[in-house]
């Protein structure tokens, strides 16, 4: 699993403190949209070449992480 912790980043003063990739104003949200839409990995990369496929694993991993910590009643 990639260590998502030096990938995403949050801070408040960017996107409202959503979570991001690195010093990029790209959210882990756009990406898992991006995803869900039926875009391949290549076609994010090539869309925003800032990005690599280990940022996209670290967005996958960030989620899976907030959705494990979730409590559910």
């Amino acid at each position: 699993m990639t260590a998502y912790s030096n990938i995403i980043k949050i801070n408040p003063n960017k996107r409202f403190g959503k979570p991001c990739i690195r010093e990029t104003r790209i959210t882990v949200y756009d990406v898992l949209k991006y995803l869900a839409s039926g875009m391949q990995i290549e076609q994010i990369i090539d869309d925003f070449p800032e990005l690599t496929k280990e940022d996209i694993s670290a967005c996958l991993a960030f989620a899976a992480d907030r959705e494990h910590k979730l409590q559910y009643a």
